[in-house]
């Protein structure tokens, strides 16, 4: 038996199984030690130990093809020494920023090298010799002789049969990481979602043929399709209104992007209370534009979506998520350099991590100055719940930053506690609030989490008045997305709560369930409840406009939703098309199912006119999306620079180091400075009022120290851990 054993391991195979355990054993240790992948659940666990298996001897198994026995151990060695400074560079990569290396970063040397510099030394860490330690061993082992050459002839069957069994490996890999996450590849969300379920090779594989394949069709761009698009959308620009232009000049903007928050929760009542007591009383309020007929029009990019829309004025692509997709390398003319260029600061407050819907680098290519992601925020496990940071926490350790901020700013707020499957600790429930008992426990929880959104919300407000933010900030508020009713269960139990019979329910009423709040709060509008028809692509003409800034030379799909030339038609991703008269499913036209809006009966007979009607919006609605999907697929706006903007250069922001450039910058204006913190001589931390039982003020007014030892090293000075740098 021992000499069987011994014969084993003094074979090729043996000798592919070797290196395999050893490059399986220090993955292992970087998964669970360097990345933090997020394992939730046994499953993912049992998935991560099987990811780098399949790969890893698909790749050594290529030394097995070599006939002449030294070549065949020599190219497994040299084979597994890639493999691991593959791994290696990976670990040393995401200590500095927290995610993994693309081909893109890979062939921009340059860039990495900015981006680690003189830190690189600092980011080794003594365990790092686990890494290469079974190489320097194997390698001794092989010279002493301890692990012989095998001299035999393998031809072609036995290695073929060793990258079979690899093959088998990887498929099953991703047969188990479908089942966990359907649709991995296809709606690439988080590149750390790729490398837990499918590993780090097949990630580098990936993202390789991704980045091929985007380069090739921006390399088969034709630079004159930009006029095409430029033509489109200058023929349904709608002029600006004049008694809305410039109402909201100068001031500061404000957007609170309300997670999976639908419009039937608007005046909702369950068991006799109010579900969002706040956000209603602000909906009708006097100075509060409110929109009832507003739709979310977001594809599979859901989040990343609505955030494009609103910040570009572009529909998502078709086939996952720009921002994942293409957003690390497209020319954007958005929001945060436009208004940059009229003296706006800009900035995004969200709980979860940066590289989530690759935001840390879209963020850049758009132009904001500032990231505040998860490192910025309190790391106490009870102080997360789902996706990320809760809401009240967000809002109220936000402050220390938010009043450094120079003003005019342009800041954006990202909630994820009213995000499905909407968990909630038993603390932050609302012991007054009592949800509904349907049989469906999403939809009974999804009423707590937007309940405890409201009151997070209505805690930011009461801050905002008191520190007089409020008198010179417009506040946008939105629903990015639907959050329940994608399934016959949660709509046979949401149907009764809304008034309605299920047994009843067709896809007049689902596409009714699209509808998001859309709000335009503050001091010197006059506030209503305006009806039309609208959408989130709609979102960004109407922002400029109020601000006093044109966007007739943008390319932007959306209309001012003031205008007076306004067109009441709503164009969803997947092609349906919503106007006063008709929801036009699909868009597939006459041949496909068409209601009339007034009265949700579906439409069997077809006149003349209703057949040119509808037939000339189906051909808007694809004509819309065809031309948003080839200006964003083929890059076209590098080919095309609106008179007087400045095109972002993302290499200018660095998101680690957010509070000191802040700091610095107040220092260096002295009494010109605008932001907050100057304005009250002090900070107003002290201003922010919660209920939230897991904060302490600590936590409000401290800068976490992660964040300090970034702000040092950038610095080279010395601050002391977790001490408030809010006084310099």
């Amino acid at each position: 038996m021992n000499k069987t054993k011994r014969n084993f391991w003094q074979t090729r195979i043996g000798f592919l199984t070797i290196l395999t355990l050893c490059f399986w054993a220090k993955y292992m240790y970087a998964a669970y030690f360097d990345f933090k992948l997020g394992l939730s659940d046994p499953y993912q666990h049992f998935i991560v130990w099987l990811t780098p298996l399949g790969t890893c001897i698909i790749i050594l198994s290529l030394g097995l093809y070599f006939s002449k026995p030294l070549v065949s151990y020599i190219a497994m060695l040299v084979l597994d020494t890639i493999n691991t400074i593959l791994l290696f560079a990976n670990v040393i990569y995401y200590r500095q920023f927290s995610d993994f290396l693309t081909s893109k970063t890979i062939q921009n040397t340059g860039k990495v090298s900015q981006g680690l510099g003189k830190s690189t030394v600092a980011l080794l860490h003594p365990s790092d010799i686990f890494l290469w330690l079974d190489l320097i061993i194997i390698i001794i082992l092989l010279i002493i002789k301890v692990i012989k050459i095998d001299p035999r002839k393998y031809g072609f069957k036995r290695p073929f049969a060793v990258s079979s069994f690899g093959v088998f490996m990887l498929t099953l890999n991703m047969f188990l990481a479908e089942t966990s996450r359907p649709r991995l590849l296809r709606n690439t969300f988080d590149r750390s979602y790729v490398v837990k379920y499918l590993g780090l090779d097949t990630y580098s594989v990936y993202d390789l043929l991704k980045s091929a394949q985007s380069n090739q069709v921006k390399k088969n761009a034709n630079a004159e399709d930009i006029n095409q698009v430029l033509d489109f959308t200058k023929k349904h620009y709608a002029k600006a209104n004049p008694e809305y232009f410039g109402k909201a000049k100068g001031k500061n903007v404000i957007v609170l992007h309300l997670e999976s928050f639908q419009q039937f929760l608007i005046g909702l009542k369950v068991n006799g209370q109010e579900v969002t007591p706040f956000l209603n009383s602000l909906y009708h309020n006097k100075d509060t534009v409110s929109f009832s007929n507003f739709y979310h029009q977001v594809g599979l990019g859901r989040t990343s979506d609505a955030e494009n829309m609103l910040e570009t004025g572009t529909y998502g692509i078709s086939d996952g998520s720009l921002f994942s997709s293409l957003g690390s390398e497209n020319t954007f003319q958005g929001a945060p350099q436009i208004l940059r260029q009229t003296g706006y600061t800009s900035a995004v407050f969200h709980g979860n991590t940066g590289t989530f819907w690759n935001r840390n680098e879209v963020y850049k290519n758009l132009g904001y100055n500032y990231f505040f992601d998860a490192n910025y925020f309190s790391q106490k496990k009870n102080d997360k719940i789902g996706y990320g940071l809760k809401d009240k926490l967000l809002f109220s350790e936000s402050i220390k930053y938010l009043e450094q901020i120079q003003q005019p700013f342009y800041v954006k707020y990202l909630t994820v506690t009213n995000h499905i499957p909407f968990q909630l600790d038993q603390e932050d429930k609302d012991s007054n609030f009592t949800t509904t008992n349907t049989s469906n426990t999403t939809i009974n929880n999804y009423f707590e989490t937007a309940h405890y959104l409201d009151q997070s919300v209505k805690e930011f407000f009461d801050y905002l008045k008191k520190s007089g933010l409020d008198k010179n900030t417009m506040v946008i508020l939105y629903g990015d997305h639907y959050g329940v009713g994608s399934s016959d269960d949660e709509l046979s139990a949401l149907a009764p709560v809304l008034g309605k019979d299920f047994s009843k329910w067709t896809s007049y009423d689902t596409t009714e369930l699209q509808k998001v709040p859309f709000m335009i709060h503050m001091n010197g509008i006059k506030g209503t409840i305006d009806n039309k028809l609208s959408g989130e692509i709609d979102v960004l003409p109407t922002l400029l406009h109020l601000l006093g800034i044109s966007n007739k030379n943008y390319i932007q799909f959306g209309q001012d939703l003031f205008s007076k030339q306004y067109r009441q038609v709503v164009v969803f991703r997947n092609g349906t098309i919503v106007t006063p008269q008709y929801i036009i499913i699909g868009g597939k036209g006459i041949k496909g199912t068409i209601y009339n809006h007034q009265t949700g009966e579906k439409i069997t007979k077809f006149n003349k006119k209703q057949k040119a009607e509808i037939a000339k919006l189906v051909e808007y609605g694809r004509t819309s999306l065809h031309y948003s999907d080839l200006l964003n697929n083929h890059n076209l706006l590098r080919f095309y620079t609106p008179a007087g903007f400045i095109p972002t250069n993302p290499n200018e922001f660095d998101y680690k180091i957010n509070y000191q450039k802040m700091l610095q910058l107040r220092k260096e204006l002295g009494n010109k400075s605008t932001s907050l913190y100057s304005q009250h001589k002090g900070t107003t931390t002290d201003l922010y009022t919660t209920d939230a039982s897991e904060i302490d003020k600590d936590e409000i007014n401290n800068i976490p120290e992660n964040i300090q030892s970034a702000t040092s090293e950038k610095n080279n000075q010395n601050s002391s851990p977790g001490k408030n740098n809010l006084d310099k």
